[in-house]
């Protein structure tokens, strides 16, 4: 490797241990290789930015995107939770139950984690405290059950992935549904039992009944959202639209169901495509940054050096994908999930396939992994965003959440060594 790639590179990390946003750290460690290589034209790196967001599957993320918005600005919300809340409250733990579902049917229609956190410690936590459960715990089960949100389609990071690895999003959205769906058992397993040593009780206790047609109005009030996911999937497999296509019906959905409500202003739509515009701007600066880094790290050929130093330590892919998952849970625990993403995508996805890894599997494995590091100390997105929502002092959220990051990890081995967990749906459907 030469000295130019490894100035670059340094820069980059130490750029973003400063907290730089990541598409300025990356952009800057390019720009630094390319002033720094006299036989190199600054030209490409101009060239590469501007590229690499021409690419049409990438529509896909400002429409997911402006949909997520308008899905919380049109009165859903409310109307899943209802929902949530009469599918889970005969269950230890009440409104914690809640959080979990909540979250689960919410990814499905927002595609952002952090978004997801956000809304639910300010809706839920603070009547989970109510109903007597620890601030650290109603805050760790917030943070726990937002990492559902990129894992179940419209997730973002599914779409990145996508586009970095030039993998079917499709396939990525299927595989997303069965993943989540082990999440979410796992976490509400965890919490079932939690609260049932603490005495967190279910908010319909046993013998208690719903007033009469109480459980139809809910479920009447639901449908017109629960709705949405299944267009999407539906609509993808059957070829109706594509995925960047499907993006753009979730848009006039999220819309049309605003009008429904009669929730949706006038002021809403320009603030939410407001938002919409803003949140994609960050995702395209992100995408054009990591195409230029790419770009530099394929001319070194460090993924063919990478690829060789691997195949020599070890043949075994299993051993591969334990040293994969033990170095990504490290990366987690100081960079943001995109950052890791458009750097680490590059190198180690072509090396999986040199393996004879499944690529679903592998870049499954990858978001759950990602998703871990997002409430992992001591830079973890989601458990700052939280805990600065809800008050939680950091040190007893990293107590409460040793249980959940057990589960975690199991479910990670799970997803891993075990690609029926990923794989199926999509062999299924596909």
């Amino acid at each position: 490797m030469s000295s130019t790639i490894a100035i670059a590179i340094i820069l980059m990390l130490v750029l973003l241990f400063l907290k730089i946003p990541v598409f300025l750290a990356v952009i800057a460690s390019s720009a630094a290789y390319f002033f720094l290589t006299p036989d190199v034209s600054a030209m490409i790196l101009g060239q590469r930015l501007v590229s690499a967001i021409q690419s049409s599957s990438l529509l896909a993320i400002p429409f997911f995107v402006a949909g997520g918005v308008f899905m919380n600005y049109s009165g859903v919300t409310s109307r899943v939770m209802d929902l949530c809340d009469l599918l889970t409250g005969r269950l230890y733990g009440g409104l914690a139950q809640v959080n979990v579902m909540l979250s689960t049917l919410m990814g499905g229609l927002s595609g952002s984690n952090l978004a997801d956190a956000a809304m639910e410690a300010k809706m839920l936590v603070p009547p989970m405290r109510e109903k007597g459960m620890s601030n650290a715990f109603a805050s760790v089960v917030t943070a726990a059950s937002a990492m559902i949100t990129p894992l179940i389609p419209p997730g973002i990071a599914m779409i990145l992935f996508g586009s970095l690895a030039n993998l079917s999003i499709g396939k990525l959205f299927i595989s997303g549904i069965g993943v989540g769906i082990l999440l979410c058992a796992g976490e509400m397993m965890l919490v079932s039992i939690i609260s049932h040593r603490r005495g967190y009780l279910p908010t319909r206790p046993k013998g208690s009944r719903l007033q009469p047609g109480a459980a139809g109005k809910i479920i009447r009030r639901s449908i017109l959202p629960m709705c949405l996911p299944v267009i999407i999937i539906g609509g993808i497999r059957i070829g109706v639209f594509t995925a960047t296509e499907a993006g753009a019906v979730a848009v006039v959905y999220s819309i049309f169901l605003g009008i429904v409500y009669k929730e949706l202003t006038w002021d809403l739509i320009k603030k939410g495509f407001k938002e919409a515009v803003l949140s994609t701007s960050s995702i395209m600066l992100i995408i054009g940054a990591a195409s230029s880094l790419s770009w530099v790290l394929t001319k070194e050929q460090i993924p063919q050096r990478i690829t060789e130093w691997m195949m020599g330590l070890t043949d075994n892919k299993y051993i591969f994908l334990l040293l994969v998952n033990a170095f990504l849970l490290l990366c987690g625990m100081f960079l943001e999930g995109n950052a890791i993403m458009i750097i680490l995508v590059p190198l180690l996805y072509p090396i999986a396939l040199s393996y004879g890894i499944d690529p679903i599997n592998f870049a499954m494995a990858f978001i759950f992994n990602v998703s871990i590091g997002a409430m992992s100390p001591p830079m973890g997105t989601l458990m700052f965003v939280t805990c600065n929502v809800t008050g939680c002092p950091l040190k007893d959220f990293i107590k409460e959440s040793v249980p959940f990051y057990i589960v975690l990890l199991l479910e990670l081995l799970l997803l891993t060594y075990v690609p029926f967990f990923t794989t199926a749906l999509v062999n299924l459907i596909y």
